[in-house]
């Protein structure tokens, strides 16, 4: 029994240093009205090399929208770019793509 443990904890600590890519972009789909335009951010200067600029967005809260501001960040793993969150219109209502990381 004591061996069967130290095996899954070797195999969780051998899967936790496994390089894992970012999750698919989550979709919600929303009922109109469509998000207002975008807003033009003011972007401050980057906190130091290697920061990617994450732009704002409008989010859903169920009945409204809500401005969600830019940030910066460093990106997810090296050799990955930023595909920024938008609302498309599909059918009667608009689906949201969420910000996401991609292989470059």
């Amino acid at each position: 029994m004591r061996r069967a443990w130290l095996l899954i904890a070797a195999a969780a600590l051998l899967m936790a240093g496994c390089v894992v890519a970012p999750p698919p972009p989550r979709r919600v789909i929303v009922t109109p009205p469509p998000a207002p335009a975008v807003p033009a951010e003011a972007v401050p200067p980057a906190p130091g090399p290697g920061y990617v600029w994450i732009p704002g967005h409008w989010s859903w809260t169920g009945n409204a929208y809500a401005w969600q501001p830019g940030y910066w960040t460093v990106p997810a793993q090296p050799g990955y770019v930023w595909v920024p969150a938008h609302w498309q219109q599909r059918g009667g209502g608009f689906v949201w793509i969420a910000g996401h990381w991609r292989v470059r």
